[in-house]
């Protein structure tokens, strides 16, 4: 059995990853190898270099510490200034490039994790998916994670790259091309959420973006050849602000994420793995920060 963990994209609810994590390593779930887009190549990156318990320790810390803060939180002025100068993004890519260094080390490559990893950007130039595993980390998570409009594109050799989530939000077909048969999926919790007909303007471009977002991954899970598991984690639910268009940068819901997320993710590996049950009851009860676990999210099939 070959443990792959997938991490979707998903701005500031990329968060819920880190409760996830946490519940997987409650439960003595570490992983073969990793794949990630934008934020969950960020959340992935920091597992490869560390696949243990204490990595969650770290996560915390990057996403309550100032410079997560930085990284789409400047003056609004100073934003549109610089959107009038560049006249492609609001949004100044180097906090984003710091935070990546603090999690993984500078200069490291990808030849340096404790476990394989993988991460996907857009390629511009070739209109492309394209996978970096090789060659330097830092550069290849900033164009897994470059927000078109809120950052530039990152050039790397010559080509531009824009935020993998473009097109492939949630890469579970790459984690089992890269050979996973037990795979534990991290999102965020857009594909929890049900989808209507847009009713105002703004709905119009939710739901296209949504569409868009979500179609790779289920036909993925359409795709699941026999042989292999798939678990889809439970994100715990949506927080309160979601529906605004500046959530994304909202990050006063970070912790709160996090919990819900591992409550949520704890109660399903008690249901799903029995046999793991009794170490992850161990690891909450030692706990005395965080509640019961509350409910579960699975999806069937070839997959569950």
């Amino acid at each position: 059995m070959t443990v792959g963990y997938v991490l979707g994209g998903g701005g500031v609810r990329g968060a819920v990853e880190v409760g996830m994590l946490r519940a997987l390593f409650d439960a003595h779930v570490t992983p073969d190898l990793i794949v990630g887009t934008s934020i969950g190549a960020l959340n992935g990156a920091a597992v490869a270099m560390n696949p243990s318990p204490s990595v969650i320790a770290t996560l915390e810390r990057a996403w309550n510490s100032p410079i997560a803060g930085e990284i789409y939180g400047e003056w609004w002025p100073r934003q549109l200034r610089r959107l009038a100068k560049s006249r492609t993004h609001l949004n100044n890519p180097a906090p984003l490039r710091t935070m990546i260094v603090d999690l993984v080390g500078e200069g490291r490559t990808f030849a340096d994790t404790a476990v394989p990893f993988a991460v996907c950007a857009a390629s511009i130039e070739r209109a492309a998916e394209t996978w970096f595993d090789e060659g330097p980390m830092a550069d290849a998570i900033l164009a897994s994670a470059s927000v078109p409009a809120a950052l530039p594109p990152t050039l790397i050799d010559g080509e531009h790259y824009i935020d993998g989530g473009v097109v492939n939000s949630i890469p579970l077909g790459e984690a089992i091309r890269r050979g996973a048969t037990e795979i534990y999926v991290l999102q965020v919790g857009r594909i929890e959420e049900p989808l209507s007909a847009p009713e105002k303007p703004s709905d119009v471009a939710k739901v296209a973006f949504e569409i868009s977002r979500r179609h790779r991954f289920a036909r993925d899970m359409a795709d699941v050849p026999a042989g292999v598991t798939v678990h889809v984690l439970p994100s715990g639910g949506s927080q309160e602000g979601d529906e605004k268009l500046t959530a994304f940068k909202n990050l006063d819901t970070v912790t709160k994420r996090m919990e819900t997320a591992y409550e949520a993710t704890a109660a399903y590996l008690a249901d799903h793995l029995p046999g793991h049950a009794d170490a992850a009851s161990q690891a909450q009860a030692d706990d005395h920060g965080l509640h019961d676990p509350v409910g579960n999210s699975s999806l069937e099939g070839d997959a569950r």
